[in-house]
């Protein structure tokens, strides 16, 4: 028989140290501070092998609550900085731009996907809509989910 995965959420303070190291390594890693989880686990004090017995079954948690993820398509001109200036401005907004596809030009006007990612201190995706809507060379920006 099979035992079914329960997750649970604990506090690091009660946990051993290993836990955290693992989830170290695997951040190490993923911003390519280190190359390998070889050295990346010389790093942190931890042998290769116990990183690669918890490696899968660690996660860190993210606080959906505190954080949400919102999708605009926006109709920008053809014309050279529209993209940047957008994307400068959600920058300014504490936004973290998750995704961006642009589409090639058509009659002048390109239609682009953008998904962020927002956390406490970020602006209302309301704000954001009026504060992008008034920037040169947007045509309309549509909020498709995340309010």
């Amino acid at each position: 028989m099979k035992k079914q995965t329960q997750y649970i959420v604990v506090d690091t303070a009660v946990l051993p140290d290993i836990f955290l190291k693992v989830l170290e390594v695997k951040r190490i890693v993923a911003e390519k501070s280190e190359n390998s989880f070889s050295s990346a686990c010389k790093r942190m004090g931890i042998s290769r092998s116990a990183f690669y017995k918890y490696r899968d079954c660690v996660f860190a948690y993210d606080d959906k609550m505190t954080q949400q993820v919102v999708n605009f398509t926006v109709t920008l001109r053809d014309q050279a900085g529209v993209l940047s200036n957008v994307l400068t401005t959600l920058y300014g907004m504490h936004a973290n731009i998750l995704t961006v596809n642009q589409n090639i030009p058509v009659d002048g006007v390109a239609l682009v996907s953008i998904s962020l990612k927002m956390g406490e201190d970020g602006v209302n995706p309301a704000e954001i809509t009026r504060v992008i809507t008034a920037l040169e060379g947007v045509v309309e920006v549509r909020l498709l989910s995340g309010e």
